[in-house]
């Protein structure tokens, strides 16, 4: 193919997907000018540019699309549903003749008459609605044989419009057998527009980089200090590593656009009247990510079409609105895009679900009396599980929901359901923000290093050697850890990698434990050591590999090591960990309920040799970062963090040892927390741990003190977030702004 064709495939895919969306707001908005505008100037633009190219099939097709869309635009026609099917049917055609030429280089030897006859009948309909007329309006009349009637004969034909030819590619057994939402050609999916100014930085980034290399070079020779120059190449590289993830990144708009279409097709089939909302669909996620997750939310919304929202009389019998709402909503949430499907349907029954998986022999019905609610809700995701009475074209063949959390689990995701029955349900997917470079703990165990995702880390625990009898407990040869009142359940990697090494790993040595919360499970991953941090290029694994079943991929560490990087998932399952944080927090909330004194967990910080608390709730990360980091606005100390200027409180005057830590290459520990709708950083010499909090009352009045609370027995300060000033008020006065790396 050449770049003019790949171009043209490229530019055209753009054109019909505007066109999709136009189609199904303008059944909303019939007499829209401006939506009508931009169908006519999608298919214009096709059949200007296939003349030129040679593509007559798809000339003559898109020419005759033109002609009635040139109607509508005109005011002559009225876009009534019988048109804007016929308009869906174009898009179709024209989709598949341009996938046609992507995959062979010519248009095919499949006719187009019977579209090209229905489209050309369609442009006979007589437009006798005003064009003020309302969607609901144009449907009625739709109905009627007044709008076809220009005359007996056409009548007769109207009542017969011929149907387009089936697709070339017959649909799976799960699909939906109306038009489907066709996938972007291959040429659209393997490029990328990028904002030119973007590109322009990315540039300049790389422009640094030579220049530090050549430094490097050159510094070598002269077996010169290197600390200066690997601080510059730090910067740099994450500044362009920061540069590129944004060129990679995507609107959800992309995938979203897709299911206004398919909610209509859907809702004429399955004869439901649904309300589709869209929310965030400026959120941004990794292209990569993006089309991985197109299935998955595919699935998940047939689903909702299909078993969740009731008929419309089957509604208003239970006292509902006709109409149901079908919401998907996409924000960001730690790291993560929180990706929504949420409905106000039947819900899902607990005991219809526990019956069908012991029918369908998934369970046993010893096995599913003991599961909880929730537990059973998870049965849905299982290979073969369908509620569904009989097969339909949409579902009821038990394909659907184990590829939804299969196709998501893939790619370091994590699927979340909650239904209420007659309410509704909420499918939500915990998606990373990119696949090819994570943040990781380096873990030691057994001699060997490994990466263990940032994303599922909660705490660090260091258990000395002289507490692991009293501090480690054994009950039945499980070891657990009481962590703030609560067990909590303990696997030790030494025992994963060397099964049968000995009846309690650990013992005589200290051991870290770091707290881990993965598909809605937390336990305890007990290694024998910590490095720091690194931000890790992720690399596939070999079949050998992967076959253990407890590594995700590989990477090589800073120091040219390779490791292997865990995953928790996979390790929980192995290690048999059962205790769930649905259960905790349950426990949690009765032991509140029992009169438990505990109201709030803190993060337990020194500064100035003094010790202070931060409520838990409100931190966001901690980050070990070079005190070269730290640069001025004006007096104030600020962070550059992920591309967004942080202020930095330094109440300690921990930086007033600026000079001194430079010139020891020492590093400075930062808390990110979140005040409201921004967020701040606190210096601190050292974070101490993680306690619960009690409460203190002033003596004689009983009124709450504030500012304090009661960790392990010691009267400790709360920080105030809200005391930390903002930047702007820094130059209220109007100064000159004044940024650098110098403490004023």
């Amino acid at each position: 193919m050449d770049d003019l064709t790949r171009e043209f495939l490229i530019e055209s895919q753009e054109g019909l997907d505007r066109m999709e969306r136009c189609l199904t707001d303008l059944e909303e908005r019939p007499d829209d000018k401006e939506l009508l505008s931009d169908i006519f100037r999608s298919v214009h633009t096709i059949k200007g540019t296939t003349g030129f190219l040679g593509f007559h099939r798809l000339e003559k097709l898109a020419h005759t699309g033109e002609n009635l869309l040139g109607l509508l635009r005109d005011g002559k026609l009225l876009a009534a549903p019988p048109i804007i099917t016929g308009l869906l049917e174009l898009l179709d055609g024209l989709r598949g003749i341009l996938k046609t030429v992507e995959e062979t280089g010519s248009e095919g030897e499949a006719e187009d008459a019977a579209l090209i006859e229905q489209l050309k009948l369609l442009q006979a309909l007589p437009a006798e609605l005003p064009v003020s007329a309302t969607a609901k309006d144009a449907e009625a009349r739709a109905a009627s044989p007044e709008l076809h009637a220009a005359s007996t004969e056409t009548t007769t034909q109207k009542k017969t419009l011929p149907t387009p030819p089936p697709p070339a590619e017959p649909p799976s057994e799960d699909r939906v057998p109306v038009k489907p939402v066709t996938a972007a050609v291959a040429a659209t999916d393997s490029t990328l527009r990028v904002d030119v100014a973007l590109l322009n930085q990315m540039m300049n980034l790389v422009g640094e980089l030579v220049l530090t290399r050549n430094q490097i070079l050159q510094a070598t020779a002269q077996q010169a200090n290197f600390t200066l120059l690997a601080r510059r190449l730090d910067m740099v590289t994450a500044d362009l590593r920061e540069s590129v993830m944004k060129a990679r990144m995507q609107p959800v708009s992309n995938v979203f656009s897709k299911f206004p279409r398919m909610i209509r097709d859907l809702s004429q089939m399955l004869h439901r009247k649904v309300r589709l909302v869209l929310e965030g669909q400026e959120t941004e996620l990794d292209k990569t990510l993006l089309e991985a997750i197109k299935d998955p939310l595919t699935h998940a919304v047939r689903n909702s079409m299909d078993h969740g929202i009731e008929p419309p009389e089957v509604r208003m019998a239970t006292g509902k609105d006709a109409e149901g709402t079908l919401r998907l909503r996409a924000y960001q949430e730690s790291g993560h895009v929180m990706i929504e499907v949420s409905d106000d349907g039947a819900g899902i029954h607990v005991e219809k679900v526990r019956s069908k998986a012991i029918e369908r022999g998934l369970i046993t019905a010893e096995r599913a009396a003991q599961l909880s609610e929730r537990e059973l809700l998870q049965l849905i995701f299982l290979p073969g599980f369908s509620t569904a009475e009989a097969v339909t074209n949409v579902s009821g063949r038990g394909v659907g929901m184990d590829v939804v959390r299969t196709n998501v689990e893939k790619i370091g995701g994590k699927v979340e359901l909650e239904s209420r029955p007659g309410l509704g349900t909420t499918l939500r997917l915990r998606i990373p923000l990119t696949l090819a470079i994570i943040p990781a703990l380096i873990v030691k165990s057994v001699g060997q290093s490994f990466a263990l995702p940032q994303g599922v880390l909660s705490e660090l625990v260091h258990i000395p050697a002289e507490r692991y009898g009293r501090e480690i407990e054994w009950m039945e040869g499980a070891p657990l850890y009481r962590l703030r009142g609560n067990l909590l359940p303990l696997v030790f990697l030494e025992g994963i990698l060397k099964p049968g090494g000995g009846e309690k790993p650990g013992e005589g040595r200290e051991n870290f434990i770091a707290v881990l919360e993965v598909d809605e499970r937390r336990y305890g991953l007990v290694v024998d050591g910590l490095a720091d941090p690194e931000e890790i290029v992720v690399k596939p694994l070999s079949t050998v590999l992967k076959s253990i079943g407890i590594y995700t991929g590989a990477t090589v560490l800073g120091s040219g090591d390779l490791a292997l990087i865990l995953d928790p998932g996979s390790i929980a399952v192995r290690a048999g960990v059962l205790m769930n944080m649905q259960q905790e927090r349950g426990e949690a909330a009765q032991q509140q309920a029992e009169g438990d004194p505990h109201d709030a967990e803190f993060l337990v910080v020194e500064t100035s040799g003094r010790r202070c608390a931060v409520a838990l709730q409100d931190v966001l990360r901690i980050e070990r970062i070079p005190i070269t980091r730290i640069e001025y606005v004006g007096l104030r100390p600020v962070l550059n963090f992920e591309g967004q200027l942080l202020p930095v409180e330094d109440a300690g005057n921990i930086l007033g040892q600026r000079d001194r830590m430079i010139a020891q290459d020492e590093q400075i520990t930062v808390v990110v927390c979140r005040d409201g709708n921004r967020h701040v950083g606190l210096a601190v010499h050292a974070v101490l741990d993680v306690a619960a909090g009690s409460q203190l009352r002033e003596a004689g009045t009983g009124r709450p003190a504030e500012g304090v609370t009661l960790l392990k027995n010691h009267v400790t300060g709360v920080v105030s977030l809200t005391g930390v000033e903002a930047l702007h008020e820094e130059f209220s006065s109007g100064d000159q702004m004044m940024v650098g790396t110098n403490v004023p």
